[in-house]
């Protein structure tokens, strides 16, 4: 028996079907990267999930676990986000002291900038004391304890430096520079703590004496900016670090032990 011949024509438009499947799969993907160039952290979780679900949460094809590589990425994002988060506050609060300094017509002797230590607010030597002295000026303290008030809004760790020129130092106090320098960044900070009410475990003092120069000390206007006190307003990528420090040693001194050798 002859066979019978399909009344069914080929459908010559079949083609359109498979078209349309990869334009809409090319829109899709276009969509999708639009929406991982816009750095919102929200959004982003949401498509990571999103597309950690519509790849069943497997491995990709190249054997890397799926879940892993995305919450890498949200991680990556997370940091990034509170990078950017950190930085505006610093530069909140560098507005405010700036203000503040110029309000008070205290900025030809006090300068602010950030780098990556956080904000830096360095004080020329003359405004805070007298000549090879540590006492902190009294014409200056109301100045000083009102700025530490500012600083203490942010609440992140504070680390005081003192800073001196080249010029050797021999007095019946102190012998040397680093020794002026120790003493200088101390004071500052038993002052913050007394009456700014920062929290000791917030602070720390250095002292760096001639070491760390900002300027060529060979001329008298390269000296005059050395001698400093650096306040510096830590980032706080930096918590880690402090929070290990802190818990690792004890400080000698408490709140209550300045208080008591401040009345003695």
């Amino acid at each position: 028996m002859k066979k019978k011949k399909s009344d069914k024509k080929p459908d010559g438009l079949r083609w359109m079907l498979t078209y349309s499947d990869l334009i809409t799969l090319l829109m899709i993907f276009f969509i999708v990267m639009y929406s991982m160039s816009q750095v919102d952290q929200t959004k982003y979780k949401q498509l990571s999930e999103s597309l950690s679900i519509a790849m069943g949460g497997g491995k990709t094809i190249i054997g890397e676990d799926n879940n892993s590589s995305i919450k890498n990425d949200v991680t990556q994002m997370d940091e990034l986000d509170s990078s950017q988060d950190e930085e505006k506050k610093l530069e909140e609060l560098k507005k405010k002291v700036d203000k503040y300094l110029q309000e008070n017509g205290m900025s030809k002797n006090v300068s602010t900038s950030i780098d990556e230590r956080g904000l830096v607010i360095s004080m020329n030597d003359t405004l805070l004391f007298d000549t090879g002295k540590a006492d902190i000026r009294p014409e200056f303290q109301q100045e000083l304890t009102e700025m530490g008030k500012i600083l203490n809004q942010l609440g992140n760790y504070i680390r005081i430096e003192g800073h001196t020129d080249n010029v050797p130092i021999s007095n019946d106090e102190y012998s040397s520079n680093w020794k002026l320098s120790c003493d200088r960044a101390s004071n500052v900070t038993e002052f913050l703590i007394m009456k700014s009410g920062i929290q000791p475990q917030k602070l720390s003092a250095i002292g760096y004496g001639e070491y760390r120069p900002i300027a060529d000390n060979s001329s008298e206007a390269g000296k005059a900016k050395n001698r400093r006190v650096d306040i510096i307003i830590l980032n706080s990528k930096f918590n880690a670090v402090e929070d290990n420090s802190s818990s690792s040693t004890k400080s000698s001194k408490t709140g209550e032990d300045i208080k008591s050798s401040q009345k003695n």
